[in-house]
This record gives C-alpha cells, sequence and structure tokens, in this order.
C-alpha cells in the first residue's frame, strides 16, 4: 500500500490515541512525579516550540515515580542517579500529534527488573511532533543537547562504555548520532525498528550504523513501511523477515492500531517480553529471509554456536570483539507475548512425480497444529522448510499429510520416501522425528502418532 495511505491512517489513530491519553493518564497523574510532555498543534504554533529536551530519571529505589533529571540532580538531595551503576537511556521517535509516548515507562521498569541500573528518558515530544520532515531535521539537535548531558555524567565519574542507548524508531537515529558525536566510544545501542522514511539512502554519518558505538544491535519488524529495510548494527534481528508480523491485521478495515504501526511497535513489545526472560529470543544468521525458511541456515557458526538472543543477557552469544558488522539474524515469533516460537525443520524426500502436486503438513501437539503447504514440482524430490511451532519437537503427538488436489485439478497419490521434522535454536539435541515409506491419496489425509516424553537438559 501507498506510504500516503499509511501516514493518512496514522494521523487518524494518533488523535484517537492522542484523546485516550489526555483523557485518562492526566486524571492519574501523581504531581509529585515528573512525567514526559504533551503538545498540540495550536501551542506549538503559538510557542514555536521546537525542542525543549527534558529527562526523566528512574531507578529501583523510584520505578513508579519518575524524577525530573538534570545536571543539578547529582548533588542534590535525594539524587537517585548512582555513577556507579550503568545508565540506560531511552528515547522515544515521532510523535505525530504530539502525545507522549505511553510505552515509556513500561519500557523503563522492565530494563530496571533486569538490571539495576540508572534509567534516563528523554523527552523531546516538544521538537518530534507534527511535520515528520521537520522532525528529521531536529534530530541531531537532539542529540547534541543529550552529548552535553553525557559529558556532564563523565565528569562526575561516568564511562562512556557504561552508556546504553535504546533508541524507538527515529530515537534510533538520535541514539546513533550521539554515538558519532562520541567516536563510537559509547557501550552499546539498541534501536527497536530504526525509521527508514528519509534515511534507507542516508549517509552513515546521518544514521544508526555500527560505528556508533562498540556493540550496536537492532529489532526490525517494519522493514517495508515505517522500518528501515538494510542492516544498521553489528546484529540485525528480522523477526518474521522483518516485515509482516503474525497477529498484525492486513486489511485496512481492520483496527487503526492493526493496519498501521501495529508491525512497527512489535519490536519494542517483543524487547520489553525478552528482557523479562520468560523464554530466549535467539537469531540465526542467514543471508536471506527466504533461505532461512528453505532451511539453508540452521547454525550459529559464525557465532562460534551460540545464536545471539535479544535482550540485556550476559549471555547472549554476543562476543562484540569478534562479530562481523552487519549481520542479518533471522526468527519466527507468535502473536503474543513471550512471542517464543519453536524453529520446526520439515524435511521431505517425495519419489518423482509425474506433474505437480500440493501436499498439506500438520504437526500437531495436543489441541495446536502448525500447518505448512508445499507445491510439489516434477524437477525436485527433496523440500526443506522451517516452520513455527508452538511447543517442542519432543511434545509433537503426530504429523499428518493431506494431499490437496482441487476438484479443477487432480493429483495422483504422492509417495513420501520420507518425513522428517527436527528442532533448531533450542538447547535440546534430540534425534529428528521421521516415518518413512508413505502413500498418500487424494481425499484420504494420513496421520503418523508418536509416544514421546521431553526429556531433561
Amino acid at each position: 500500500m501507498p506510504w500516503e495511505h499509511k501516514t493518512t491512517h496514522l494521523c487518524v489513530l494518533m488523535v484517537y490515541i492522542t484523546s485516550m491519553v489526555l483523557g485518562v493518564d492526566e486524571r492519574h497523574r501523581d504531581d509529585e512525579c515528573a512525567d514526559l510532555n504533551n503538545t498540540t498543534w495550536l501551542e506549538y504554533r503559538q510557542l514555536r516550540v521546537k525542542l525543549q529536551v527534558q529527562y526523566l530519571l528512574l531507578t529501583r529505589r523510584n520505578m513508579d515515580c519518575a524524577q525530573m533529571f538534570s545536571q543539578e540532580s547529582l548533588t542534590e538531595q535525594p539524587s537517585y542517579f548512582n555513577t556507579s551503576r550503568p545508565t540506560k537511556v531511552i528515547i522515544h521517535g515521532y510523535r505525530a500529534l504530539g502525545s507522549k509516548p505511553s510505552w515509556v515507562k513500561e519500557l523503563a521498569r522492565a530494563l530496571l527488573r533486569a538490571q539495576d541500573a540508572n534509567v534516563l528518558v528523554v523527552d523531546w515530544v516538544y521538537g518530534a511532533s507534527f511535520a515528520y520532515n521537520l522532525v528529521v531535521e531536529n534530530y541531531k539537535e537532539v542529540a547534541v543537547q543529550i552529548s552535553v548531558l553525557i559529558n556532564q555524567l563523565q565528569e562526575h565519574g561516568c564511562k562512556l562504555e557504561s552508556f546504553h542507548f535504546i533508541g524507538i524508531s527515529l530515537g534510533a537515529h538520535v541514539a546513533g548520532f550521539v554515538g558519532t558525536l562520541f567516536e563510537g566510544k559509547i557501550g552499546r545501542i539498541t534501536g527497536l525498528d530504526p525509521a527508514g522514511p528519509m534515511f534507507k539512502g542516508a549517509d552513515t554519518f546521518d544514521r544508526l550504523d555500527p560505528s556508533d558505538a562498540q556493540f550496536v544491535d537492532a529489532i526490525h519488524t517494519d522493514s517495508d513501511y515505517f522500518g528501515i529495510s538494510i542492516p544498521v548494527g553489528h546484529v540485525d534481528f528480522f523477526l518474521n523477515g522483518g516485515k509482516d508480523q503474525t497477529g498484525c491485521a492486513r486489511s485496512r478495515f481492520a483496527s487503526m492500531y492493526g493496519y498501521v504501526i501495529c508491525d512497527h511497535m512489535r519490536a519494542l513489545h517483543v524487547y520489553m517480553s525478552a528482557l523479562n526472560g520468560s523464554c530466549p529470543l535467539k537469531g540465526i544468521p542467514c543471508f536471506s529471509y527466504e533461505d532461512f525458511l528453505r532451511g539453508d541456515c540452521v547454525d550459529c557458526d559464525v557465532f562460534k554456536g551460540t545464536c545471539p538472543t535479544i535482550g540485556l543477557s550476559e549471555n547472549s552469544g554476543i562476543a562484540t570483539s569478534t562479530v562481523p558488522q552487519e549481520q542479518k539474524l533471522f526468527l519466527l515469533t507468535t502473536s503474543s507475548p513471550p512471542f517464543c516460537t519453536h524453529h520446526i525443520l520439515l524435511e521431505l524426500n517425495v519419489s518423482p512425480l509425474d506433474k505437480s502436486a500440493e501436499v498439506e503438513v500438520t504437526l500437531r501437539t495436543e489441541n495446536r497444529g502448525t500447518e505448512q503447504r508445499l507445491r510439489l514440482q516434477t524437477s525436485t524430490t527433496v523440500y526443506r522448510t522451517v516452520l513455527g511451532h508452538p511447543a517442542a519437537l519432543c511434545k509433537i503427538n503426530s504429523i499428518e499429510l493431506k494431499n490437496t488436489g482441487t476438484r479443477f485439478y487432480r493429483q495422483g497419490d504422492i509417495h513420501f520416501k520420507s518425513v522428517c521434522v527436527s528442532e533448531f535454536l533450542s538447547l535440546r539435541r534430540e534425534e529428528p522425528l521421521c516415518v518413512n515409506n508413505v502413500s498418500v491419496r487424494r481425499g484420504a489425509p494420513w496421520a503418523h502418532d508418536f509416544v514421546q516424553v521431553c526429556g531433561t537438559f
């Protein structure tokens, strides 16, 4: 769909969100706690406001009540900022109608649950609102203001390598330019679906890239519209190929959120879920998503056998000294938290066919099933494809095959020399499940049951 159509839907959606935020959040706002700004188009025009960057501080001591933060805050009592702890810096992106981002405090809490740190929230709503092209003109000035604060924090004992920037959408490029100003000495930058419009063809000086920090990682979920489609970090996780996310509506008649920004915001929600650590979200290196789905990439040898994991874990499998730049990583997810799925490699060895055919394969675990439809050609006998299944290989109860010829297209029996499924990106090392010498007639589905018990690690 054309970019303009999505932008129109976004503006309508933001009107709705803004009214909800102003109608609900403001009523419950604690006057003693700092909060992000809202602005309106009228206020923006009257005051000619452009930036007015402010900072909010959250720590484990004040997780539910943000403190306004500045250099003077370090000498004030009480000051929650601890220079001996790492510092996470959250930078929001474009705000179409001047509303404050509602997800900021949730992300801050997720970071604090995962690590005892200082969390600084950069509030630049005034400079991030309304005309996108003008906002893009502002983002470097925002980065300069942030760099002034970082310099001040260095004077109080903070080390550049202790800073971890988390930039959402356009905020990822703000973080990237901060990294440029510090010549790549910042410890880490994480880009959550870095913005694509006006950045895909930009020079690396003007966008997030691997030289901006000692380690740069990015999560891509909407690379065909609001996100960027090219790698921008040392490792780039492309979820479900980086474009259309499971559970997000594909029809313009669906909910405004589901159709317009669900894909774009999925990177944020997956990252927050990963911080909770309920299950590992691992990526596997591959040249393209198509190669990944064909089962051409099933190992992490480039990372010494340990697949990188989204999040903060020290055991994430990422050794920054040996990671090649712009390494693409692919993984499948489910449509809701914790988003993890089991990657199952399906391999079919088919006897030569007289004419092309179609088969539907279903992996079933109790009442949950995963289906995959494959087109079989006369010139090919071996087929490999990757499926996302909700349960581990050892919990698969059955494999079902269906010869799916239609009333207009009648195909003969299909003989499979073997049908095998195996799991990768898993800590388990189980033998593949295979059945041999199977013939499937049209209209007569075939199934093979397994009796399995998952072992211990």
